[in-house]
């Protein structure tokens, strides 16, 4: 860390330094905007703030250039030149687009995760950028989200290894490496868990929820060294994170021991009047108090704090006061934390670092077989009746309104992406197979003219077929008759998920499950590709297809990974994060639900949990599920010892062989539920999992070290007054391929 280099009292040097203008400029993080001229070499705002030494970062710059040029205007507007330090959204990959966070939290897989990481941070850092807003860790159990695509699924222990793994390809050995770049985690905290899965709206939950689902994530990206934290939008039982001190400075900081670098998100302070919390002097201090360091966007900081630390804040229509002594201490606090980012950045060392050219960005070659080997790890096989894989000289009817589409391939929040880089499907089927597909579009990616143009709100990535809806399916199902095998490319448009894309019914739209019917009474056999930002609803749909893969939006390398499957190139062995629900209602969703006193079963049941308007007879995916090309077989598990004492460990093993001809890759999945706990508990919960390959034909065992550790569980009447515990007596050890089609063994805790 650049602390070690530089001793610290260079900060309190600077901070003794400055004048309180200069402190407050160094809150102000805006965007790249317009940057420094328009139109006629006219001055831009942002060109006025730099001159007045106005701002202290800058997000969304575009070049090396250009991020240099502001460079140079900031520390000549800068009294003790200081320098600013450059942020971008980078999600899912910068310039090499990698698949949606989602889809890579379906391939298990750390290693991958981190390398993904690790090359998007290589291409940012070398235009310049210092900060990227990622990992983004917001855990998610309703479909309805559309910000869902973006996080790690909905589990705690996955999202947490994913957090890690994330940060360390972010970041590297440490802040500051060259080539490497500041992990933002985000957002703080319970983002993903909105009132009716609209994005924006708040959260109300338990305590025990925050502390055993939520906040995990985050505590794992801080031990992993993560260098600064992104506040929500949302308010969390009615105090809305940009003022949520109990959550920020309390556990974040206080328990965590997290020290970097707090910052909004775009406008959050501002959107604290219209959350309710007062006028705008007041959310001010309220954000600044809560320990939010850094204003984004909306320059309150910038207007309000001169006048506050002058005169101090008296409020008491909104119940909160603070002394022009305790603000002008909030401001130094706030400003210590970002000029220590800068420096252990090296930004204080060296004004340009990073900005000169090297290293270089990596290989865009090697980036697209990494995009191409994660977009096939990433994709997860929910069914096969033996059709898969293809021959290559199979005739292929390639029917549907994504079987040539490139935009709606790099997912939501793609911002630095260009669809030019995305080789289709048809053009990927071709260069693999040597033939050429025949095509059909099929039908429109949505009936409704008004949902279309939502969806083109970034740009025109969804076009229309003009012709009726009859001719479309007439078409394409007399294409389907002339092949041997249809694949249908189906899903969602990349706007259809994202940030502000909430879905009242998470499905496939009408417009493709009407193409999917009519293709389905062809006869002839079907594979349905699904590309989707979000876990859909898949209905009847699993029954018409003869072979089903789950997609997702696969980046630059999506298409070419899906071909690789099909065909056999890459063996399938993504297995879900998320619950894919069996219809929209059932959201939100997840397997590790608290026991009720009356539990459903796998049929409705009168007076047991469950829905009365749910058949039956449709499949469900449950979380954790995926096939291969490969029948995986496993033996009974064995335990080391049944009953153990709480400072001991036990080992859990189990043999899995590989019973088929090809390769595999299995993800091994340990679950625990606690029959008789302080407080209901959830009816199986992952405590661990192991990723291991297998040759056709190998055995291998697989061990799982158990520690009393992994039971405890937080009772929590306030979050400040949490306690985690761990009950003596019966565990019950679920182990297998997913969360559902596992084999127990019992263990006792010893007192």
């Amino acid at each position: 860390m650049r602390d070690e280099i530089m001793p610290r009292t260079a900060v309190e040097d600077l901070i003794a330094g400055m004048n309180l203008d200069e402190k407050i400029g160094q809150l102000n993080l805006l965007p790249a905007g317009e940057g420094l001229v328009t139109g006629a070499s006219q001055p831009t705002s942002l060109s006025k703030r730099l001159d007045a030494g106005q701002v202290g970062a800058i997000f969304g710059t575009k070049s090396l250039a250009s991020a240099r040029a502001m460079q140079e205007r900031a520390l000549a507007g800068s009294r003790l030149g200081i320098p600013l330090f450059f942020a971008e959204d980078v999600i899912h990959g910068h310039r090499t687009v990698f698949p949606l966070n989602i889809a890579l939290a379906c391939s298990w897989d750390m290693h991958l995760i981190e390398r993904t990481a690790a090359f998007a941070a290589a291409e940012a850092a070398a235009e310049g950028l210092h900060q990227v807003y990622g990992p983004m860790i917001d855990i998610s159990r309703d479909p309805r989200w559309g910000r869902v695509a973006e996080g790690p699924g909905e589990d705690a222990l996955l999202a947490s290894r994913i957090a890690a793994a994330a940060t360390r390809g972010f970041q590297g050995a440490g802040h500051g490496a060259a080539g490497r770049v500041a992990a933002c985690l985000k957002h703080f905290v319970a983002y993903g868990a909105p009132q009716s899965g609209r994005d924006y709206d708040n959260v109300s939950m338990s305590a025990e929820d925050l502390l055993e689902t939520y906040l995990p994530p985050f505590a794992a990206g801080i031990a992993a060294g993560a260098a600064s934290v992104m506040v929500a939008f949302n308010a969390v039982n009615k105090l809305p994170m940009h003022a949520n001190g109990p959550l920020i400075e309390g556990w974040l900081r206080g328990q965590q021991g997290f020290d970097g670098l707090v910052v909004s998100d775009y406008t959050g302070v501002k959107e604290l009047v219209a959350h309710g919390m007062g006028p705008a002097p007041v959310a001010v201090a309220r954000a600044l108090h809560a320990g939010v360091d850094m204003d984004m966007v909306g320059e309150d900081y910038l207007r309000e704090l001169p006048v506050l630390v002058c005169d101090g804040l008296d409020a008491p229509d909104a119940g909160f006061s603070l002394s022009a002594q305790r603000l002008s201490a909030l401001v130094d606090r706030a400003c210590r934390r970002v000029l220590t980012f800068k420096q252990r950045l090296g930004l204080l060392d060296d004004p340009f670092r990073g900005l000169g050219g090297t290293p270089r960005a990596p290989s865009r070659s090697s980036g697209r077989k990494l995009a191409r080997k994660a977009a096939a790890q990433s994709a997860v096989l929910l069914k096969n009746d033996g059709l898969l894989p293809l021959a290559p000289g199979t005739k292929l009817a390639l029917i549907g309104p994504f079987a040539t589409d490139r935009a709606n391939m790099l997912g939501t929040w793609a911002v630095s992406g260009r669809a030019e880089d995305v080789v289709p499907l048809d053009k990927a089927i071709a260069a693999l197979t040597g033939h050429a597909p025949a095509m059909a579009w099929g039908a429109n990616v949505v009936d409704e003219p008004w949902l279309e143009q939502r969806l083109n709100v970034h740009g025109t990535t969804v076009t229309r077929d003009r012709r009726s809806k009859a001719r479309q399916l007439a078409e394409a199902v007399a294409l389907a008759r002339s092949a041997d095998v249809i694949v249908a490319a189906v899903g969602e448009a990349k706007e259809h998920a994202g940030e502000s894309s909430s879905r009242l019914t998470p499905d496939l739209p009408a417009s493709q499950r009407r193409l999917i019917a009519a293709l389905a009474r062809t006869g002839k056999p079907l594979v349905v590709v699904v590309f989707a930002g979000r876990p859909l609803a898949i209905g009847e749909v699993a029954a018409q297809a003869d072979a089903l893969l789950y997609a997702w939006h696969g980046g630059v390398g999506g298409p070419e990974g899906v071909a690789d499957l099909i065909f056999g190139v890459a063996e399938p062995s993504g297995r879900l994060a998320v619950s894919l629900p069996r219809h929209p209602g059932e959201a939100p969703l997840t397997y590790a639900c608290d026991t009720t006193g009356r539990p459903g079963n796998d049929r409705f049941t009168k007076f047991l949990t469950g829905w009365l308007d749910l058949s039956d007879d449709l499949p469900t995916f449950p979380f954790g599920f995926g096939l291969g090309y490969s029948d995986i077989s496993y033996a009974a598990p064995r335990l080391s010892r049944d009953a153990v004492r709480a400072d001991e460990t036990v080992e859990l093993r189990i043999t899995i062989q590989n019973a088929g001809t090809r390769p595999a890759v299995e993800t091994v999945q340990l679950y625990a539920s606690d029959p008789v706990a302080r407080v209901t508990r959830p009816g199986r919960k992952l405590i661990d999992f192991k990723q291991v390959s297998l040759a056709p034909g190998q055995r291998r065992t697989v061990t799982f070290q158990i520690s009393s550790d992994q039971f405890r569980y937080p009772v929590a009447p306030t979050l400040e007054t949490a306690e985690w515990v761990r009950d003596p007596g019966l565990i019950r050890l679920h182990v297998g391929p997913n969360c559902r089609d596992t084999q127990m063994k019992e263990l006792t805790w010893l007192t």
